[in-house]
């Protein structure tokens, strides 16, 4: 137990050590910490106190000539004996007392009086830089003022000889630039007085008016002849111009009020007349850009004239041509309408169909309205051509939809009537055909014609008749009468076909047989197959009659058929 009792008073003993050294190790720091602030303090001091106001003042003593001046150079010696006998003095006070309370380690206290001193040295400082920098607006004055009055000279030089090598190009306006140029010279004289007696508070105002009246002139130099040539000459020109055009265009029967080209011409007038006053006492502000304004206007009714001539030629021509489509489009839709009630009786129409006719009937009539309104106008020149050509436009536009749409429903009529035209036709044609199969099927006497040839003969004939009867119906159903035209001759052919197999059939049967007799004698077999093929071809198996036969005759000639075939093309 006493080696634990041993043991924690050594750690104790350790730990109190340690915290000593510590708190004595952050002391000394804080305390070296604050002392350098305090040299540092006194350095900023010191800085106050040197400041060059007694050399910037021992100038200004030396030019001193008004009483003005001297005011102000005593004034400004009593501020800095203030600073530095008072002021300085102070801060130098409260730094002692701060290097004290330090020395004494009175922590407490320290960091008020350290705010305290770094706020005063501030506030003194910034006064001695604000006095210094009166004084030296002075001591400076003169290298300043002269470096910038010589370069204004030699701008004001460089403005003259501009102006004097192309005094012509200002007109009456140079007589106003020659008195400016006069007042300029005359405050560079009024500079130089003021200078040799050292006034230069009235020197910075001299300086200031001669940079804004060289800068000023600058402008004037550049600007006047542009102006000049604007307002004097151009301008005057084109209004002289557009008054004329507008004249002989009115004349000419163009529709012109929306110009309103007289009153803004008056204004335009009066406008350059206030401008010229204005460039006159060299009051340049905003005159050119009012000026390239209103040049820019003149040069819109130049454009509108222009507009306006290409309007009318495109009218015209536009009109003489919607005018022979719409009487073209007006004649047609009259005849169609003349015998719609034809055409329904005729045809069986939907009623949609007539309605479109009629919907585009009050579409054409709308257009023809609005065409003929827009002839009148033109005529008595109640619109400018500029919207007469686009009101033009629009109506051909709607009359290209009615031609096309009054197309559509003309081919959908004319289509029935080709439809109607094409199945009387067709129904000759199918009738002839009929008619040739009943004459192949006569000419050649076959022994028996099957039940089948008559099925389709009678399926034929009834296709036709019901063509005949669609045709004599009123009103004609087109879908239905092309349906059954398709019908019939579908059948026709088919009964055309089976005709020309079935002769075919039959006589190459006979031809077989007949030709096979040649072989009855030789063989047992053939002339069997030929009675077989005799009494198949008397019932009307023509097919079966020529199968067997050429079986027969292919015991002695294998290529019997070939032949036969061959025979048969040349009868």
């Amino acid at each position: 137990m006493n080696g634990v009792y041993l043991l924690i008073a050594t750690f104790f003993l350790i730990a109190v050590i340690l915290i000593t050294v510590v708190l004595v190790l952050f002391s000394r720091h804080k305390y070296n910490t604050l002392r350098k602030e305090v040299e540092m303090l006194d350095k900023e001091k010191n800085m106050i106190a040197s400041t060059p106001v007694l050399s910037e003042l021992a100038k200004i003593e030396s030019i001193v000539k008004n009483d003005k001046m001297e005011e102000k150079y005593k004034n400004w010696q009593k501020r800095f004996e203030i600073i530095k006998d008072e002021k300085v003095n102070l801060i130098n006070d409260m730094i002692n007392d701060l290097d004290l309370s330090t020395s004494q380690k009175d922590y407490k206290n320290i960091d008020q009086k350290l705010a305290k001193v770094e706020m005063e040295i501030y506030k003194v400082r910034e006064s001695a830089n604000e006095l210094l920098s009166e004084i030296q607006e002075i001591t400076v004055s003169e290298e300043k003022y002269r470096s910038i009055v010589i370069k204004l000279k030699t701008k004001y030089r460089k403005l003259i000889g501009e102006f004097t090598n192309h005094k012509s190009d200002y007109e009456d306006i140079s007589e106003a630039i020659e008195l400016q140029f006069e007042n300029i010279e005359k405050r560079f004289l009024d500079f130089e007085r003021r200078m040799e007696k050292n006034e230069y508070d009235e020197v910075v105002h001299i300086v200031k008016a001669l940079d804004t009246m060289v800068d000023h002139m600058g402008i004037v130099v550049v600007e006047v002849p542009n102006l000049v040539l604007l307002a004097g000459k151009l301008i005057p020109k084109r209004i002289e111009e557009i008054t004329a055009i507008h004249q002989e265009m009115s004349d000419k029967g163009y529709n012109l009020e929306y110009l309103n080209v007289p009153y803004n011409m008056e204004e335009c007038n009066k406008n350059v007349s206030t401008i010229m006053d204005r460039i006159r006492v060299l009051n340049l502000e905003d005159c050119m850009f009012e000026l390239k304004t209103m040049l820019d206007y003149l040069d819109s009714i130049f454009n509108s004239f222009d507009s306006e001539k290409i309007a009318r030629k495109g009218y015209e021509e536009l009109s003489n041509q919607f005018d022979k489509r719409l009487k073209k489009t007006n004649r047609i839709m009259k005849d169609i309408c003349d015998q719609l009630d034809d055409i329904k009786n005729m045809y069986d129409l939907k009623d949609e169909d007539v309605q479109d006719i009629q919907n585009l009937k009050l579409r054409l009539a709308s257009v023809t309205k609005d065409y003929k309104q827009l002839v009148k106008q033109s005529s008595s020149s109640l619109k400018p051509y500029t919207y007469l050509y686009k009101q033009i436009e629009m109506l051909e536009k709607l009359l290209e939809e009615i031609e096309n749409n009054l197309d559509i429903s003309l081919k959908s009529l004319g289509s029935m009537h080709d439809d109607e035209i094409r199945a009387r036709e067709q129904l000759e044609e199918i009738q002839d055909l009929l008619k040739q199969c009943k004459l192949k099927i006569r000419s050649y006497k076959l022994p028996i014609i099957i039940n089948n040839y008559f099925i389709e003969l009678s399926e034929a004939n009834d296709a036709i008749n019901e063509i005949v009867k669609e045709l004599d119906k009123k009103p004609i159903v087109i879908k239905i009468l092309n349906t059954r035209v398709d019908t019939a001759r579908d059948l026709v052919l088919k009964l055309y076909n089976t005709t020309n197999d079935m002769i075919k059939t039959a006589q190459l049967a006979e031809m077989a047989i007949v030709y096979g007799n040649r072989y009855r004698s030789e063989a047992r077999e053939i002339d069997k197959g030929l009675e077989n093929a005799e009494m198949l071809y008397h019932k009307g198996s023509y097919k079966d009659a020529l199968d067997v036969s050429l079986s027969s005759i292919e015991l002695i000639e294998p290529d019997i058929h070939s032949k036969l075939l061959e025979l048969y093309r040349e009868n």
